[in-house]
């Protein structure tokens, strides 16, 4: 038995995305979030489900999500990869999109609905070491959340360190899903007696995939492969341009050091070019100095 990495984008729309097992999702909403009372999560509605017939392409790992608790809010889930350090700014936008996409008319104002907005990042983006933080707009003074209509959550894969024996909480154990399904070559049994988690692993072992499916998953797992190699060769040769410049910056004070140190000794242009590789105009603009 072989999992699926649920930070692939097919294998996180499959598991996240299906609105024939919805209870999957409202559970990882409802322990990330916190949520407890009249704000625990009941049914959900998503705007852009997975769906076989329109696997290819598949451009991004958004989940919408029309979430129905007592006050009717709305949800935006994405998983992203690759490090893009305007994350922070998408999920901006993402999230004022679908609020003001909620009404037509200014008049309905009182009909906007809080807007949420869930990132999971597989890179580090903020400067604390918490893998899970929460943002909301607070006044700078009194630190009281006047203006209560977004609230921006960010799970940063890269920080979670926990084992799983570590795991007391069901969002730590869907962070530790989300990081680590495809390593397990079984259900482990932390997760055995657990509906949601048991219909997560069942959704990504590949066995069951179709065709198509399994083509799709290979193929974003290559793309994604390829631009992990190029940032890393991009980073290296940078490296390797940084230091040959480096050394090349260096040699040349060097040079000029020693040149200005044989004017002082009275040799003339020539020698000084020929013992310092400068050419005679360098050396001459450097007496004239």
């Amino acid at each position: 038995m072989k999992f699926a990495d649920p930070k692939n984008d097919l294998a996180f729309k499959k598991i996240f995305g299906d609105k024939n097992k919805t209870e999957v999702l409202i559970s990882f909403l409802n322990s990330i979030l916190d949520f407890t009372g009249r704000k625990v999560i009941k049914s959900v509605t998503i705007a852009n489900p997975y769906q076989i017939a329109k696997l290819e392409g598949l451009k991004d790992t958004i989940v919408d999500v029309k979430a129905l608790n007592q006050d009717d809010e709305e949800f935006i889930v994405e998983m992203q990869v690759e490090t893009d350090i305007l994350f922070a700014k998408r999920s901006l936008y993402y999230s004022s999109k679908s609020y003001v996409e909620q009404i037509e008319v200014a008049e309905k104002y009182p009909q906007l609905k809080k807007v949420y907005f869930i990132g999971i990042l597989d890179f580090a983006i903020f400067d604390t070491q918490d893998y899970l933080s929460r943002h909301m707009i607070l006044d700078v003074k009194t630190l009281k959340q006047e203006m209560k209509d977004f609230e921006f959550n960010f799970v940063e894969l890269k920080k979670f360190k926990l084992d799983l024996s570590q795991c007391d909480t069901i969002a730590k154990k869907w962070i530790y899903f989300i990081q680590n399904a495809s390593k397990f070559d079984m259900i482990p049994q932390e997760y055995e007696n657990m509906s949601e988690f048991k219909t997560a692993f069942e959704t990504v072992q590949r066995y069951k995939w179709k065709k198509e499916e399994l083509d799709e998953y290979e193929k974003i797992s290559m793309k994604k492969g390829v631009i992990k190699n190029g940032i890393k060769n991009a980073k290296e040769e940078g490296l390797k341009e940084g230091l040959e410049q480096g050394l090349e910056q260096g040699a040349n004070e060097k040079a000029l050091e020693i040149a200005k140190n044989s004017l002082s000794q009275g040799l003339d242009n020539d020698t000084i070019a020929l013992i310092t590789g400068l050419s005679v105009e360098t050396i001459e603009s450097l007496r004239r100095e």
